[in-house]
């Protein structure tokens, strides 16, 4: 039978195990908070009983170092227009708007808005698609266009890498879409990865 001293001595060790595991489970919730499909930090709490859905506020993007730092993004065409903005789905499988559209005119030249690697440059369901690499493990994605680039090419910020295809939108108007994505499945705002005001134009 054990002694009174021992079953004390247990006692106090549970006690001094939960306490730490208490201290621990209330620390500050970090994490990569993901954006586009995701969003904010697990730490955003709403109100009770509300649907958690966090604003998109920053793109959020891998640490940068070295090349990674250099990397400076620029809009693909001069001073667009956002036609359509932005629309993070709460759930990837639910309907949203994975990138901006931008008002430009059928023809017009396309640019890459930062320094990268082409991975595509071919058609998806019709239309042409150029996606760009890049060092901070953003890819951003370009159509309806006729691509002037191929797979492989490296290319420079500002670099003409295709012209804008007329009739993007349902309304028969010419846009480009503009997507960015971390992966396969983080879709942020491109627009956050550019400086300067934003112009909306609310056609819809």
């Amino acid at each position: 039978m054990p002694s009174i001293f021992r079953v004390l001595g247990t006692v106090a060790a549970v006690a001094a195990l939960a306490a730490t595991a208490t201290v621990a489970g209330t620390g500050g919730g970090g994490g990569p908070g993901g954006g586009g499909q995701g969003g904010g930090g697990a730490g955003d709490a709403g109100p009770a009983g509300a649907a958690a859905r966090p604003a998109v506020a920053a793109a959020p993007r891998p640490a940068a170092r070295g090349a990674e730092a250099a990397v400076v993004y620029d809009w693909p065409l001069p001073a667009p227009a956002v036609v359509r903005a932005f629309d993070d789905p709460a759930q990837p499988w639910l309907a949203g708007h994975r990138g901006v559209d931008l008002a430009a005119s059928a023809g017009a030249p396309v640019h890459a808005a930062a320094d990268g690697v082409v991975a595509f440059a071919g058609t998806v369901a019709g239309r042409g698609v150029v996606s760009l690499d890049h060092a901070d493990g953003i890819r951003t994605t370009y159509e309806p266009v006729t691509p002037a680039v191929a797979r492989g090419e490296a290319v420079l910020r500002g670099d003409v890498i295709g012209t804008l295809v007329p009739g993007h939108r349902q309304d028969g108007t010419d846009a480009l879409h503009w997507g960015a994505r971390i992966g396969r499945e983080t879709y942020v705002d491109p627009t956050l990865l550019v400086a300067g005001d934003v112009v909306i134009r609310l056609w819809e």
